[in-house]
């Protein structure tokens, strides 16, 4: 998939993220209007969902993808097999799919969240990038809570899922560890040591929720 190196690319994501804010809960008819407006806008990519978490947001992605023409439409999923499959049928009818699969990046996660090693999560992280991209040409990886992991593991993890098909790479500050000054630092890092990070897009998501 092409991109545009001078082009700063959109990621919206009030119709997935958005709606894990107390009391927000949209209808699919709402999402819609939502999507067509931020069409409207110029935005580029509309995460509609995450399709396995409930078959109400499965038929949601499965209606935007029909709603909209020129927006990227892309689906979130865990780095499974099974979340991976549902994703890609939501986005049957999306002119413009994506599949965006991840999992933990820090320390915290991979013992914790996942009771799991650095290699087995690194396996699990290039075998969900390979089976996205078997479905879908575009495939958006995300390393999950990179504000607090280790800088070379995480660079490590950029390279290798960029080497299986990864198209764009988001480095979220998933608890908002970061100050601003930290997260640029940590950019500019994976900017100097990961060899094909010129072959994605790297794509930022913070958070202030620690403010």
């Amino acid at each position: 998939m092409l991109h545009d190196p001078n082009h700063l690319y959109i990621f919206d994501t009030t119709l997935r993220d958005g709606e894990q804010v107390p009391g927000c809960q949209l209808t699919t008819p709402e999402k819609i209007e939502i999507a067509r407006d931020l069409e409207t806008l110029g935005v580029d990519i509309i995460e509609a969902g995450f399709p396995v978490s409930s078959p109400g947001d499965f038929q949601s992605v499965v209606e935007l993808s029909k709603a909209v023409d020129n927006v990227i439409i892309c689906a979130l999923t865990r780095a499974n097999e099974n979340d991976i499959n549902i994703a890609a049928e939501a986005l049957k009818y999306a002119k413009r799919p994506r599949i965006h699969t991840g999992i933990g990046s820090s320390d915290m996660h991979i013992k914790y969240k996942f009771n799991s090693t650095r290699e087995e999560i690194l396996d699990r992280a290039v075998a969900a990038v390979k089976h996205a991209k078997s479905l879908v040409e575009d495939v958006e990886f995300f390393a999950e809570d990179a504000g607090r992991a280790d800088l070379p593991y995480l660079a490590q993890m950029v390279e290798a899922v960029i080497a299986a098909g990864a198209t764009v790479v988001n480095i979220p500050d998933t608890n908002g560890y970061c100050l601003p000054d930290q997260y640029g630092s940590k950019i500019q890092y994976l900017k100097e040591n990961v060899k094909n990070i010129d072959q994605a897009i790297i794509s930022a998501h913070c958070h202030n929720d620690l403010a």
